[in-house]
């Protein structure tokens, strides 16, 4: 089968490479990976990611049920905190 890891933000890239490595584990036909925001000055190993939606260096985001601290999780649309408050 033909499969596609979708995800909502790739920071450090961890939890995808996991992610990545048990899927071709699995012997799929193909993987392709998918992601609509993509935060490249976190990222701590190197990931493939095949679609990006958006890549951002600096900044929180939030909206959209991502969330600071459990604010701002309600906002319709997404953000980006600069210098989020602690």
């Amino acid at each position: 089968r033909h499969v596609v890891l979708s995800e909502d933000i790739v920071d450090s890239g961890q939890t995808l490479r996991y992610l990545a490595e048990y899927l071709w584990a699995q012997d799929p036909a193909s993987l392709r990976i998918c992601t609509l925001l993509d935060k490249i000055s976190a990222r701590t190993v190197a990931v493939d990611i095949d679609y990006v939606g958006h890549q951002f260096t600096d900044g929180y985001v939030v909206g959209y049920g991502m969330d600071y601290h459990q604010r701002y999780r309600n906002l319709p649309h997404l953000a980006v905190l600069e210098e989020p408050d602690p």
